[in-house]
Parts: C-alpha cells; structure tokens; sequence
C-alpha cells in the first residue's frame, strides 16, 4: 500500500482549527476529549497489534485523530460515531488528509450500543477511545455482537481500566471485571496523561488490552444466566454468597445448594470468584430449576449463545442495565 505522509496525522493547532471550523465544543456529556498528540496515537496503534491484514471498528472516533493512525497501519477501518456533526465531518478529513486511503475507511453514523452489523468484512480488532460513562457497556456490546474481534485495545479511565484488569480478589474486581473476562483475556496495557487531550479531563486515563478467548467458555447455562448471578453477587459485595444470591435463587438455602453443588464455599464472597465458577453456580442453579440431576442438559450453549448481552454500568457494581 502506499505510504501515508508522516504530517497526516492531526496535531494540537490541526484539532483547534477543525473544531473551529465546525463549531465543535467539547461536551461533558459525551465524554469528549479529543487526542491531539500523534506520537500518543502512533504508541496506541503500535500497542494495539494492528496488522496490515486488520479490519478495526473504532467507536468514538470524534475529530479523527486515532482514525487517521489507524488507516496508516489498518487494512480497513470502520468508525462508528452518534455525534451529527463529527459524523458528517470524518470522512471529508480522511480524504484530506489521507486521500489514498480514503477508500479504506467506512463511517456508521450511529450510538454503538445500537450497532448490530458493520459494513464491508468482518471486523477483527476493536480499537477506541472511549468516554467513561459508556466505556464498559459499549465494550461488553461490541465483543458480544461481532465475534471475529480477536484483539480490543480500548483507552479509558484509569479506574475503569483498572476495574476491568482487576484480577479475583482485587478490591476493584467487580462486575466489568467479571464479563469482560466472560469473552477474553484482560490485561492492563500502559498509561496516558492528561496533557494529550483536549480538552484536558480531571482523571487520568489508562489503556486495556483484551485477547479474544480462542474458544468460548463451554457451559450448559446462558450467558443470561451466568451474568444474572454475576450481578447478584456484586449488587451486594460485601455479604457471603449465599446471602448476596439468595434473591437471585429463590432463596438462602437454594444459593447455598447452587453453591456447595458447585464446589464453592457460602461463605464466600464475589470478589474471590472467577468467571468460570460463576459459570459452574450458573449451571447448577439452573439444573435445580429444572429438576434435573445430571450435570447438564442438552441444548448447552456456550459464550456466542444468542442471549442479549447484559451490562452493568460502569461505576456501579450493581446489575441493571
């Protein structure tokens, strides 16, 4: 392909002068903090993995600076942005700045938690960076809905990257921690500052990478399912399991039946567990309710089930939608 110009990535007077231009102010609202340093960009892509062969969906792309590195690397890249006018805007500044890739670029004017289908191949890496008060929904929604992203590199909060990293036993490991896990491996992936955004936000931000599981948690139970004891159990972290689940089982006694069955102490509390024995209280809760006796039933499905995902959100451990 051809080589872009080292100067098409947009800089600090570059990103003044376009949201001049468009009459763009920076909203609270929508979490807008538009990256104006492209050596930071160049160090998100490089920590993404991003492959020539790459099909990046990116959410968020705002004014166009992480897209323009992308397209530098990317063999296709795929924006999805609600926002009227960066929407509108985007695809007229990849073709000025980056004319012999414009064909490689495709723009969804849309909220991404809407976004069921993308345009063109299917994508297989999800690069953005996302505002706090959508970051963890959005993620879970994108793993969930296009299975063939294998490698996410999303930045985000500091707190809510390290919500999402947190191993079991963590005093951050909560529900993001929990789901994300559900689709891949999590890891905490580097640090950005402040002062490569503007406007320049109040909290640090930090990146998270995540692998894509080679194969999805195999299981009798449904995602629902597993996410629903998941959210019980971290709506109130700090009782044993077998108080904090008596709701979602009916009762006490039938979370502690769920919970021995499982090989799982009532005693314990949600913060210790990992996904998979929420998965094996899931199964065995679900088996009791169905009056079965065997380990499991024959429909099993596994993490690519069609159930709707469900998010918590993301400051916040309890499991509303």
């Amino acid at each position: 392909m051809t080589s872009p110009t080292s100067d098409a990535l947009l800089g600090p007077a570059e990103i003044r002068e376009l949201a001049a231009v468009l009459g763009v102010r920076p909203t609270k609202q929508r979490g807008q903090n538009f990256v104006i340093d492209a050596n930071t960009v160049r160090r998100i892509v490089r920590t993404a993995e991003v492959r020539p062969d790459d099909v990046v969906v990116e959410v968020g792309p705002g004014l166009g600076s992480l897209t323009l590195g992308l397209l530098e690397t990317a063999d296709r890249v795929v924006a999805v942005e609600i926002d009227d006018v960066l929407a509108s805007a985007l695809p007229a500044t990849v073709q000025a700045r980056m004319p012999q890739r414009a064909d490689r670029f495709a723009l969804v004017h849309s909220d991404a938690m809407q976004v069921r289908e993308l345009p063109g191949p299917p994508p297989t890496a999800l690069v953005a960076n996302l505002p706090y008060n959508v970051a963890v929904p959005v993620l879970l929604h994108m793993l969930d809905t296009f299975p063939t992203i294998e490698r996410t590199l999303v930045m985000v909060q500091a707190e809510v990257a390290d919500r999402l990293a947190a191993p079991p036993g963590s005093k951050v490991y909560g529900v993001p921690s929990v789901k994300a896990n559900w689709y891949a491996d999590v890891k905490r992936a580097g640090s950005i500052g402040r002062n490569v955004f503007w406007p320049a936000p109040n909290v640090d931000s930090g990146l998270v990478a995540l692998t894509r599981r080679p194969e999805p948690i195999s299981t009798t139970a449904t995602k629902r399912e597993v996410f629903a004891a998941v959210d019980a159990a971290f709506a109130q972290r700090r009782k044993t399991l077998r108080a904090a689940l008596a709701g979602w089982a009916g009762s006490a006694p039938a979370a502690e039946a769920a919970l021995v069955a499982a090989g799982i102490s009532p005693q314990a509390r949600g913060e210790s567990l990992t996904v998979e024995e929420f998965v094996r209280i899931a199964e065995n809760r679900a088996a009791a309710d169905r009056g079965d006796t065997g380990p499991g039933r024959a429909d099993a499905v596994n993490a690519t089930g069609s159930d709707a995902p469900e998010h918590a959100p993301e400051n916040e451990e309890s499991t509303q939608p």
